[in-house]
């Protein structure tokens, strides 16, 4: 079941491109709206973990550490998206993407000294093959040329930002329900990403219907079921694969923008894609362990 929430987390979290290129508003003010519309969905989700009839183990009454890192998740989501904005806008998209891409080793280093998880050679030959494909899906347009040295490394620290989300996530969720992590580190989001969009200029009104609910789309699909799915997965998955899964998402991207936005999928990329699905496979087929007595 876990693996199936991460897969169809991940599948929803890879509209977040489309939704995004169909926004009529700025990166950074999509992004505010992407948290801030799904905070009352993630609120009710919230409010059905906390009633007599949810399971066992459900919740329990929140501790000052956990507010601490919930605040800490929150900072550092929100340092994920706008550092990613910043450097699609310093560098090329094939380079932010791919140097975002590289989160897992920071998951990887933080999950072995955090809980102990043993990361064996078959996984980390599937997290090799993963960025390989990356490579293959990005094509030619990926380049290193070190002219646009500062976005190339804005991305990777969107790719250390975006690392340190996952591993307090998995800490939460040792303790507290998904619904209670995703409302609560969403809420912690907002200031840092309203100051984003305050600095970039962005507007805060859509142009149409049509805008508003690509708004919409973004934060029930993307964020609510999305991003909350691969936080429920996180409390049954090691956080090192967790993080290789998530590099299918460029996977589910290439196909949207394919299917709907009517973008090019040469054989160069369609290879890359298969290639990424085959490494998150090798990964998930030697797995992670924790390591003995931890």
């Amino acid at each position: 079941m876990a693996l199936l929430a991460l897969a169809v987390g991940i599948t929803g979290v890879g509209f977040a491109p489309v939704f995004m290129r169909l926004s009529e508003l700025g990166p950074n003010a999509t992004a505010l709206y992407r948290v801030a519309m799904a905070l009352p969905f993630l609120l009710l989700w919230l409010s059905l973990e906390r009633r007599p009839s949810a399971p066992p183990g459900g919740h329990r009454r929140m501790r000052r550490s956990d507010w601490l890192l919930l605040a800490l998740s929150g900072l550092f989501w929100s340092g994920d998206l706008v550092f990613w904005h910043w450097s699609i806008t310093l560098t090329s998209v094939a380079n932010s993407t791919f140097f975002a891409c590289s989160s897992p080793i920071f998951v990887i280093i933080g999950a072995r000294l955090i809980f102990g998880e043993h990361i064996s050679r078959g996984f980390l030959s599937g997290f090799a093959l993963t960025l390989a494909g990356g490579a293959c899906l990005l094509g030619s347009s990926l380049a290193f040329d070190g002219g646009d040295w500062l976005g190339d490394a804005f991305g990777v620290v969107t790719a250390f930002f975006f690392g340190a989300y996952l591993l307090t996530i998995k800490h939460l969720r040792g303790n507290l329900p998904a619904g209670a992590i995703m409302f609560w580190s969403g809420l912690f989001s907002l200031p840092g990403l309203l100051l984003a969009a305050l600095l970039t200029g962005d507007g805060f009104v859509a142009a149409s219907l049509f805008g508003w609910s690509m708004l919409i789309g973004l934060a029930l699909l993307a964020h609510v079921l999305g991003q909350g799915l691969a936080a429920y997965a996180l409390a049954h998955l090691p956080a090192s694969f967790a993080s290789v899964a998530f590099l299918g998402e460029p996977v589910v991207a290439a196909i949207l923008g394919w299917l709907i936005l009517a973008e090019a999928l040469g054989p160069l990329q369609a290879l890359g894609c298969v290639i990424i699905l085959a490494g998150v496979w090798l990964a998930q087929r030697h797995g992670v362990r924790r390591r003995e007595g931890a």
